[in-house]
């Protein structure tokens, strides 16, 4: 089937923290297949194109909306009424805060255990009960304020206690085992990647992650069907256990990378996927 020319927008930032390593081969491959592609940024108001005047924006590395969440959302909103955002605003909206992690645990998805502390909250973080805890922004992303304690440091408190001034924070075990990242597009589980731990300020550590069996497809399948989104692209990352069982650390559904210079057939199944997108 004949496959119109189309404008196409790699959504990211004005000024980018560390190269998007997923946009030269989505840049080639949308260009091979006929179409014109440019990247944009969400958070530049200077004159140019505007995000309307794309057939399909899509949300790559808007890596720092969480500095900004409501602004965020303010400008995925607006763009979604004037060209189709991939991935649509409903899926931001139930992205963007990490409680989602709670809800999926609650629908049966083994996920690494979570406590949400409100805005202007306290936790006791001893009666947890975990040795080693980790505490994050519940908005965030690439590990910002991201950071690794024992749970009788008295600096997990201070730490806990300022971040939650004002946002919301989540406490976690630190759990030390092998964290496996698996791209999800249109569908299927394509690739997935090793990933080193990353807090405040690291930089991520990556390799390939050659064989994926039934265990991880049929796992990346339940988590998604207990999510209930309406997406082209996902990342589900999970930790692998030392008895070879899988838990649930992160479902990204906005920016997440995905690695596509490990998989170019998943670069162009995305291409494909998005050609379907509009008539």
């Amino acid at each position: 089937m004949l496959v119109s020319s189309m404008r196409i927008a790699l959504v990211g930032m004005k000024t980018l923290p560390e190269p998007d390593p997923d946009e030269a081969p989505l840049l080639r491959d949308f260009r091979e297949a006929g179409h014109e592609a440019q990247v944009i940024a969400w958070d530049d108001e200077r004159p140019g194109d505007a995000p309307e005047s794309f057939d399909v924006c899509l949300l790559r590395a808007t890596w720092n909306y969480y500095l900004q969440p409501e602004t965020f959302l303010r400008w995925v909103e607006r763009t979604s009424r004037g060209s189709t955002l991939v991935n649509g605003p409903e899926v931001v909206r139930w992205n963007m805060h990490k409680r989602y992690l709670i809800e999926l645990a609650a629908s049966g998805i083994p996920t690494i255990p979570t406590v949400c502390i409100e805005r202007g909250g306290k936790a006791d973080l001893q009666r947890l009960g975990w040795s080693n805890i980790v505490i994050k922004p519940a908005i965030s992303a690439a590990s910002w304020q991201t950071r690794r304690f024992d749970a009788d440091d008295t600096g997990a408190g201070s730490f806990l206690q300022k971040l939650a001034q004002d946002r919301d924070v989540l406490v976690q075990p630190f759990i030390q085992d092998g964290e496996l990242a698996m791209v999800w597009i249109d569908g299927q589980l394509t690739h997935a990647v090793e990933k080193a731990p990353r807090f405040h300020g690291a930089d991520e550590r990556v390799t390939p992650r050659p064989n994926l069996d039934d265990r991880h497809r049929d796992f990346a399948q339940n988590v998604m069907a207990a999510a209930r989104q309406d997406v082209l692209y996902a990342r589900i990352d999970v930790i692998e256990l030392k008895d070879g069982s899988l838990m649930l650390s992160e479902l990204e559904m906005i920016e997440p990378s995905l690695y596509f210079h490990y998989c170019d057939d998943a670069s162009r199944r995305f291409v494909e996927a998005v050609e379907q997108l509009v008539p």
